[in-house]
């Protein structure tokens, strides 16, 4: 069974929670961007983006260098490997779930189907 640390997912998910930072992740998909980009683009300033980015370098997902007065952000190494594996465990019980009410569903409907059969005659 994976070993899970604690503190790297609630890193991972915190970063991910907050919808601007999966914007900038979205926006960093497509290419490097600086600070300065970022805030322009979510329209916010440059302290608020810079938080933003703390919050995601904690977690991994993003790496910024400083080249003179430019802080130019990337995607980071963390790929969510263990996020995804945790995620789709928990997709599988509820997918067995759904499938099963599924079931009852289908047995309901197709008893009150022959239910109304013999009524009619």
């Amino acid at each position: 069974m994976v070993q899970y640390s604690p503190a790297h997912f609630s890193a991972s998910f915190a970063a991910l929670a907050d919808a601007t930072r999966r914007g900038v992740l979205d926006r960093l998909a497509r290419g490097d961007a600086s600070i300065t980009d970022l805030a322009d683009k979510f329209e916010m300033t440059l302290t608020g983006m810079k938080k933003h980015v703390g919050v995601l370098e904690l977690a991994g997902l993003v790496t910024t260098e400083k080249v003179g007065r430019v802080r130019t952000c990337r995607l980071g190494p963390c790929r969510l490997e263990e996020e995804m594996a945790w995620i789709a465990r928990y997709r599988q019980v509820w997918d067995a779930r759904f499938d099963a009410l599924d079931d009852v569903i289908d047995d309901l409907k197709r008893q009150e189907k022959a239910r109304g059969r013999k009524k009619r005659k």
